[in-house]
């Protein structure tokens, strides 16, 4: 499993490194998959992976919320820490905890990415629901 984010990639980009990576199954956990760049919002996005091949699943249970987001910016500020607290929380419990152990059990049969915005996975959720995706895989 990797992370990826489209942060200054258009969507050729983006489908070339998935392929060069060997994806299968590209699982987007943005809240709401819009965007402002051509290709990147769910149905064009979702249409363009599938024509090279590459599965597309939208899994909003791994969104985080509007309001948390700002603060990941800054991992090491106590803003930052308590978005990660926020959505680890998110992410251990009830639909976010089950929508990790799916992922977990995809990613046992499939080359999956997790997508989001933010080039740099420290500055972004993702982060986090790949390292719980690797605690639920050993469980599994």
């Amino acid at each position: 499993m990797i992370g990826v984010g489209y942060e200054g990639l258009s969507v050729d980009q983006l489908v070339e490194r998935l392929t060069a990576e060997s994806v299968e199954v590209l699982v987007d956990i943005r809240l709401t998959p819009l965007s402002r760049m051509p290709g990147l919002s769910k149905r064009a996005l979702s249409e363009a992976l599938s024509a090279a091949g590459i599965r597309y699943v939208h899994d909003r249970r791994l969104g985080n919320p509007k309001d948390n987001r700002p603060a990941y910016a800054d991992a090491t500020s106590q803003a930052g820490i308590a978005a990660r607290g926020s959505y680890r929380e998110i992410i251990s419990n009830g639909d976010g905890a089950e929508a990790v152990r799916e992922l977990a059990a995809l990613t046992e049969h499939h080359t999956v990415a997790v997508l989001c915005f933010e080039a740099d996975e420290s500055h972004c959720h993702r982060e986090q629901v790949i390292a719980a995706v690797a605690d639920a895989s050993v469980l599994i």
